[in-house]
Order: C-alpha cells, then sequence, then structure tokens
C-alpha cells in the first residue's frame, strides 16, 4: 500500500479478470475471418487459434517471472524501465495512451454501439456518440473502487463463460460433427498459405488481446508472487482450451464454408441450429463481452499512466490516489478520454491493425527485458521462474518479431508509417517532458 493503492485482488479475481479482459468480440466475430485467411483448412485454422493460446501461454509465463520480481503498479512499463531504461518505457506508455490501450477501448465500445444499432437504429454519428458514452459509464465504475470493479469483472466474466460453454456443449450435441467435414490442410503449401497464417495469426492475437493488462494491476494483488503467475498462467490455458473448443463448435453448426463467409458466427451458429429466436438473445453476452474488456482495458491501463506519473513521466496529477476511493482517477478519467477520443475519429479496421501492431512491438521487448534481467541480476530472488528458459522466452520474441515483420509486409504501408510515425513523435516528447519537468525519483510502484 506504500503507493496509495490497496491489495485487494486475490487469485481467483486475478485469473477471471485475465479471462475477462481477453474474451472482448474476437471469438464471438472472427473465426470466420480466420478461417478465410487459412484458406477454408480446417486444421490449419485450429491451428492459429492453438498457436496463438500457445503463445500467450509462453508471454503469461514471461512476464510472471518479472512480475514476481517486481510486484508493483504499472507491470511491463516497470519491467522495460528496470531493464532498458526510461525512454524505452516512456515510449510504450506513450503509444498506450494514443493507440494500443486507447485503442482498445474504441474498438471495444464502437462495436458495442454498432450491437447496440441493430435494436435501436442509430446514424454514424450517433453510434460514435454511444460508444463515448459507454465509456463514460465505465469510467464511473473504475473511478469509483477497485472491488466494484473487480466485482463487476467477475461478473460479467463469469456470463461470458456460460455463453461460450452453452455453444461449446450444445451446438455439436445438436448437429454432431457431420457439417464439421471440409478441407483439413491447404492442397499445397507456398508462401500465400504462409502469409495467410500470418494474417490469421493477427486476428487471433486480437482475439487474445488483453492478457498483459493483469500485470498492470500487479500493485493490488495480494500475494502478488504467489497469486500473479499461477493467475497468469491459469488464465491463459483456460483462454487456449475455450477458444479452440468455441471454433470446433462453430464449424459443427455451419461447416467450414459458412463460417469462413460469415462475420457473426456467433449468432449465425446459434441461428442454424435453435432458430432465430435463440440467434437474438446472443447478442445480449456479446454485448456484456465487449462491454467489460473495455472496462478491464480502462482499470489496467489508467495503472501504466499512474506509474509513469510517479516517475515524473507523465501529468503529476495522474499519480494521485482519490481521497474517497482509493483509486488513480485522474489516471482513469485520462484512459477514458484517449479512448473516446479514438472512438470518435478512427475506424474499427485502423484501431485494431494499430492496436496489435504497435503492441506487440513492446510485448516482444517486455520477453527481451527477462534476458536482460537475468543478465545484470543473476543473484536477484526470483519467486517464479519461467518454465524452458532460455528457449520459451526466445520463441515469444521470435514470434512477436515475425508478427510485427508480417504485419509491416501485409498492411498498408500508410497505417505502419503512422503507426511507426507515432512511437518516433514520442522521442522529443520524452525530451521534453524531461527538459521542463525535473525527473522525480523512481516511484513506489517499484520495489527496487
Amino acid at each position: 500500500m506504500s503507493n496509495g493503492l490497496r491489495r485487494s485482488i486475490g487469485l481467483r479475481d486475478l485469473t477471471l479478470g485475465v479471462i475477462g479482459s481477453v474474451i472482448g468480440s474476437g471469438i464471438f466475430l472472427g473465426p470466420g475471418g480466420v478461417l478465410a485467411q487459412a484458406q477454408h483448412s480446417v486444421g490449419l485454422s485450429l491451428l492459429v487459434w492453438l498457436g496463438g493460446g500457445l503463445l500467450t501461454l509462453i508471454g503469461a509465463l514471461t512476464y510472471s517471472e518479472l512480475g514476481a520480481m517486481n510486484p508493483g503498479t504499472g507491470g511491463l512499463y516497470l519491467y522495460l524501465r528496470d531493464a532498458f531504461g526510461r525512454l524505452p518505457a516512456f515510449l510504450y506508455g506513450w503509444a498506450m495512451f494514443l493507440a494500443i490501450s486507447a485503442g482498445a477501448i474504441a474498438v471495444l465500445t464502437s462495436v458495442s454501439a454498432q450491437y447496440i444499432g441493430r435494436v435501436v437504429p442509430l446514424s454514424p454519428i450517433g453510434s460514435r456518440l454511444v460508444a463515448v458514452g459507454l465509456i463514460a459509464g465505465l469510467t464511473v465504475v473504475n473511478v469509483r473502487g477497485t472491488t466494484i470493479s473487480v466485482r463487476f469483472m467477475s461478473l460479467a466474466t463469469a456470463v461470458k463463460v456460460a455463453a461460450l460453454a452453452f455453444l461449446i456443449v450444445a451446438l455439436p450435441l445438436a448437429v454432431g460433427l457431420g457439417a464439421f467435414r471440409g478441407p483439413i490442410w491447404p492442397d499445397h503449401f507456398d508462401l500465400g498459405v504462409l502469409q495467410g497464417f500470418g494474417a490469421g495469426m493477427l486476428m487471433v492475437l486480437w482475439a487474445y488481446e488483453g492478457w498483459q493488462y493483469s500485470t498492470f494491476i500487479a500493485g493490488e494483488v495480494t500475494e502478488p508472487q504467489r497469486n500473479l503467475p499461477r493467475g497468469l498462467a491459469m488464465g491463459a490455458l483456460a483462454l487456449m482450451v475455450i477458444y479452440v473448443l468455441t471454433n470446433v463448435a462453430y464449424l459443427s453448426a455451419l461447416g467450414p464454408a459458412a463460417v469462413a463467409s460469415t462475420t457473426t458466427v456467433a449468432a449465425d451458429a446459434v441461428a442454424a441450429t435453435f432458430g432465430p429466436g435463440p440467434a437474438a438473445l446472443i447478442t445480449i453476452p456479446i454485448l456484456i463481452s465487449m462491454i467489460s474488456a473495455a472496462h478491464f482495458v480502462v482499470l489496467t491501463s489508467s495503472r501504466v499512466y499512474f506509474a509513469m506519473a510517479q516517475d515524473g513521466l507523465f501529468f503529476a496529477r495522474f499519480a494521485q490516489v482519490h481521497p474517497r476511493y482509493g483509486t488513480p482517477a485522474a489516471a482513469i478519467v485520462g484512459a477514458s478520454v484517449a479512448g473516446a477520443a479514438l472512438a470518435m475519429i478512427g475506424t474499427v479496421g485502423q484501431l485494431l491493425g494499430y492496436v496489435v501492431f504497435v503492441g506487440w512491438i513492446f510485448y516482444g521487448l517486455g520477453a527481451l527485458a527477462l534476458f536482460r534481467q537475468r543478465r545484470i541480476q543473476p543473484d536477484a530472488v526470483r519467486p517464479f521462474r519461467v518454465p524452458g528458459y532460455p528457449v520459451l522466452p526466445a520463441l515469444f520474441v521470435v514470434a512477436a518479431v515475425a508478427l510485427v515483420a508480417n504485419t509491416l509486409a501485409s498492411q498498408p504501408p500508410l497505417h505502419s508509417a503512422a503507426a511507426l510515425g507515432l512511437l518516433g513523435l514520442g522521442i522529443p516528447v520524452y525530451l521534453g517532458w524531461q527538459r521542463y519537468r525535473p525527473a522525480a525519483k523512481p516511484g513506489p510502484s517499484s520495489t527496487h
């Protein structure tokens, strides 16, 4: 409690937070796009989902060692700062504020508004205003207390996991696996298949996006050296199982061709199996899923800005804890304002690309931080050590590099240039901040 934030998040809530932060729109809407990129190959598509899950698990184990060493508020920001210095850490926070977390908030609330628009007709500006209204509501919940926020998240997670469990069990029981028939593997493997696998992985990693955010609230986790590694690992394993089985359920209900041709696979699978009435009801857990995922991004990303402010690298007000609610209220409002701004001006496709592309630059750098910490602090106490070191963390780094390279090759050059330009702009901003705002000592969010 040295930084003013109380440790009130236990293992169960952390595990549910990992699951709840990740399950958003991706698994309800994205499998069709992944299967299309895999050239309708069932085996290749499922391999992409399994690969994304394994990559998530490896990343969770890698970050668990770093988090157990330094269970402070800010997570990945702290790991980058302690391993590589203040500039890379600032650039991560800068990218979080302007693209990664702000883009995730904007995408999730914008798609939620589009779903609401199916019930209540909305103009384009009306849809954007609804997204902003959702963000405002999430801001209020987060400001009023971490305990309230975590309870809301746990309840929402239970709803969406129950919905996916229903799909996993009910769809195959109702129709069997007959519709599952289709090409298992592509007729031949070439560069196009490899690029399709990479493009599909980009979509899948959006569906898995968010597990990293749980490290940001390590400063509020009880017994963090024990609970942080367990919560991250159990959450990642559960997600991998849920996602692969859900895809099998979709393929059972619709078959590969129908899955590949739809962007509303969950509703279509339920409609084909049980009729239009139940299909309409699936919209409810989808909405809850997306809104609660946005809620967790607001909750966790604000802790990065809180840690940055404690280091003298962001607005000083963001380091203040609300005297009544015990939350970093100003940082929460800042995170929400950034998300609302992108919701008003950006398109979902552009924002999605920025979130995954920019995010994975730093996620790979976070794994490299483990190698540097092992070198510069060989005798440090490590309550948890990642199994398979150095192979597993190295695989995570290689996958991050491959993903970024594939994005550079496959996305419009203007999008990649804009993302890299945004990062580059952070350098003079950092230098200006250092010059005009005297650097503070590392905040109490660090244990070093």
